[in-house]
């Protein structure tokens, strides 16, 4: 009788549901990248700042370009650097006069979050005849690439998340936008490398190495981690855009306005261990 009564209550422990959990960030969205499911919600479709994250849709924009040449050469303009002095913006540190690849901005984007790098890639592919033009060419290509994923609460401002007030989406959109862009090999290659050391050209023709490590601390802290990106603003709060992959499930969500780097990491956890079990 005991160990019948042993086995009934494993079996009903076995098929309890996982509590929910509760998160410090404002809002919240899991799904399963490989069926769409949704696993967990908060505040999901509530738009907010999403500061950083923005970047994750400036590297889709840049990889669905037609016969893209991931070794092609930027120079690095003063503008670039100046914008980081006005803005105080996180930086890749990238050097005037530096010519560095495609490949290489897209590292110094999406691991130290380089508004920079932003700033090269939006000059570079976006088009028109002056700086300004190019810039708000390439906002509006990432603009027309969020309607196309048939995003509602998305809308962006600027190209790296230093917006204007017009630079909104949701945890549900950012989690469609990070599944996108992670179908892409690149992307996902550059979202995993915890740290990287690049060789650069200098304008005299010498070489330099930039090392960049990523922002994201779930890489080599959470099991299957497998990005994407972070972000934080006066506005933003502290964001993260997660992913992790356990036994063939990929999990991935967002989470906005968190409380700061430890919380919205603690956060992503609780989320990702959350769904796994789902």
């Amino acid at each position: 009788m005991l160990t019948s009564g042993a086995l009934t209550t494993s079996a009903q422990a076995a098929t309890t549901a996982p509590a929910t959990p509760t998160i410090a960030a404002a809002g919240g969205f899991v799904m399963n990248n490989g069926t769409g499911k949704s696993l967990f919600t908060k505040a999901a479709d509530t738009r907010r700042s999403t500061g950083s994250t923005t970047k994750i849709m400036t590297a889709k924009v840049v990889l669905a370009t037609r016969n893209l040449n991931l070794d092609s050469k930027v120079t690095v303009q003063k503008a670039y650097s100046d914008y980081i002095v006005k803005n105080n913006a996180s930086s890749a540190r990238l050097i005037v006069g530096d010519k560095v690849t495609v490949r290489q901005l897209l590292y110094g984007l999406m691991l130290p979050s380089g508004c920079d790098a932003a700033y090269a890639l939006a000059d570079k592919f976006g088009s028109g005849s002056t700086r300004d033009a190019r810039v708000k060419s390439f906002i509006g290509k990432m603009n027309k690439a969020a309607t196309d994923l048939g995003l509602k609460n998305t809308h962006f401002d600027s190209f790296d998340g230093i917006g204007k007030g017009k630079n909104y989406s949701t945890p549900r959109d950012l989690t469609k936008i990070a599944s996108s862009a992670m179908k892409n090999s690149t992307f996902r290659t550059v979202v995993k490398t915890k740290s990287t050391k690049q060789k650069v050209t200098t304008k005299t023709g010498g070489y330099r190495y930039m090392s960049w490590s990523n922002t994201n601390n779930l890489l080599g802290s959470y099991s299957g981690a497998i990005g994407v990106k972070t972000g934080s603003g006066p506005e933003a709060g502290y964001c993260l855009v997660f992913a992790a992959t356990r036994s063939g499930k990929t999990v991935i969500g967002t989470v906005l306005k968190s409380t700061s780097v430890n919380a919205r990491t603690s956060d992503a956890k609780k989320l990702m261990d959350y769904g796994f079990k789902k």
